[in-house]
This record gives C-alpha cells, sequence and structure tokens, in this order.
C-alpha cells in the first residue's frame, strides 16, 4: 500500500477573522470594527501604499454616508428656515445660514477626499489590482460602477506584494 503524497501547504487565505488581536497598521485588518475602521481610516490619511480590508474598506464608507447625509440634511434645514419667496418671480432665497451648513459639507468633503483616495487604492491592492485603477472613477458613470464592482472582491492573497512592514 502506497502513502499518499504530501499535500502542499494550505495558503493564508486573508478573509479569515482576525485571530491574534489587532494587526499592525502597515496590515489590512479583517473584521474590523466600526471603531477601528474609523480610527485606522484617520492614521493613514495620506497611505497609498499596503492595503485595507472589505470591513475596513465597507465600515468607513457606511460612517462616510451616515455624516455626509446628516451634514446635507443640516444644509437643507438650514436653507429652508428663514427662506423667502418672492411673489412677482416666484424665486426662492435660501435663509442665511444656508452657508454655514454648505460651509461644513465642504470642510467634511476637504477633509476626507485624501484619505478616502488612499482607502480606495489600497482596497484595490488588497484584491492584487494597481492602485492606479482608481483613476477609473474619473470616467463618467461606468468608471464608479468598476471600482464598486472591484471594492466587494474578496482578498486575494497575492495582494500581500503591496505590504510594507516597518519591521
Amino acid at each position: 500500500m502506497t502513502t499518499p503524497a504530501p499535500s502542499a501547504p494550505t495558503p493564508y487565505i486573508p478573509a479569515e477573522p482576525q485571530t491574534a488581536g489587532v494587526p499592525p497598521l502597515w496590515a489590512p485588518y479583517y473584521n474590523a470594527p466600526f471603531s477601528a475602521a474609523f480610527t485606522r481610516f484617520w492614521k493613514k490619511y495620506a497611505t497609498f501604499a499596503g492595503r485595507a480590508s472589505r470591513s475596513e474598506y465597507w465600515k468607513w464608507v457606511l460612517v462616510q454616508v451616515l455624516i455626509t447625509t446628516v451634514l446635507g440634511l443640516l444644509t437643507l434645514f438650514l436653507a429652508l428656515s428663514g427662506s423667502t419667496i418672492d411673489t412677482t418671480t416666484g424665486a426662492s432665497t435660501p435663509g442665511p445660514l444656508f452657508g454655514l451648513g454648505f460651509g461644513l459639507l465642504g470642510i467634511w468633503y476637504i477633509a476626507t477626499v485624501i484619505p478616502s483616495i488612499s482607502l480606495g487604492v489600497r482596497r484595490l491592492h488588497d484584491i492584487n489590482q494597481s492602485g492606479w485603477m482608481y483613476l477609473l472613477n474619473l470616467i463618467p458613470s461606468i468608471g464608479s460602477l468598476i471600482i464598486l464592482v472591484l471594492a466587494v472582491l474578496p482578498a486575494d492573497p497575492r495582494g500581500a506584494r503591496f505590504d510594507q512592514p516597518n519591521s
């Protein structure tokens, strides 16, 4: 009777839950809680190297959508409160505090645009794609759809080539 040949070692599948605590900042954090996704977003403000897990990416996207929605609703409320309508032309003038809400939205956008791009690039690295593919967002309509589909894909272990450990 022959003994079966030893099989190749099982490859590391990064989509598995973290078991050894919080990974270093240069490594992707799989199954990251909301708090970790939020803090890693800000700590890696303009870091385009490395990878970001699906949970890091999508939990931040949810936070960003919620904050942007709240700021948008606040802007709308401030525009409607104190607004006037010209009875002769029917034109509407927003309330005096509209600029405050619009300013807050602008500050939020300016504060998050660079880290959002870097997070998207790191997410592409996690699926073993070049970060330059993020420029597909510049193609009207279809580009953002392509990035959306890519961001949903599971991690590819070959994406570890983008990791740059500090030690």
